[in-house]
């Protein structure tokens, strides 16, 4: 299993036990990590945003070489049309395999949910299946 898995903002076990011994370490890491599940899936483009500017960012202090200059050229043009071309393509191919993941997560999500009603269906199938066992009374649901 993934990271992305494990650590969804979901109700998961590795979610609950992380916030817990978040709690008993610091209070706030506690309350951090119960913010990232309850708030999480709203912060997807949050992060996506805050990755690109701190990229963009390190790219310009790593390609300038901490100069003044914004725009670092080499002096040849058509390097540096190529260089462009090629970052501009694989800025497409990013977006592009960000949208799929995106796809994926919801599909994903799609699965959990058809599993869900999946199992909703079979208990309240088995609920009536007991229940006209019994002539019409229900019994309280007991775990086999």
């Amino acid at each position: 299993m993934n990271q992305s898995a494990l650590l969804r903002p979901d109700w998961t076990p590795a979610t609950v036990v992380l916030m817990v011994l978040g709690f008993m370490v610091f209070w706030p890491l506690g309350l951090a990590m119960l913010a990232y599940i309850l708030f999480g899936e709203r912060f997807k483009g949050f992060k996506r945003d805050a990755n690109q500017t701190a990229d963009t960012i390190f790219a310009k202090c790593r390609g300038a070489g901490f100069r003044s200059r914004p725009h670092f050229s080499t002096g040849n043009v058509a390097f540096d049309d190529w260089r462009k071309a090629e970052l501009d393509r694989i800025e497409a191919e990013r977006r592009k395999l960000d949208e799929m993941r995106d796809e994926f997560d919801g599909y994903m999500r799609e699965l959990r949910r058809a599993k869900d009603q999946e199992e909703f269906d079979r208990f309240m199938r088995d609920r009536n299946a007991k229940r006209d066992q019994n002539n019409g009374s229900i019994e309280p649901y007991t775990q086999a």
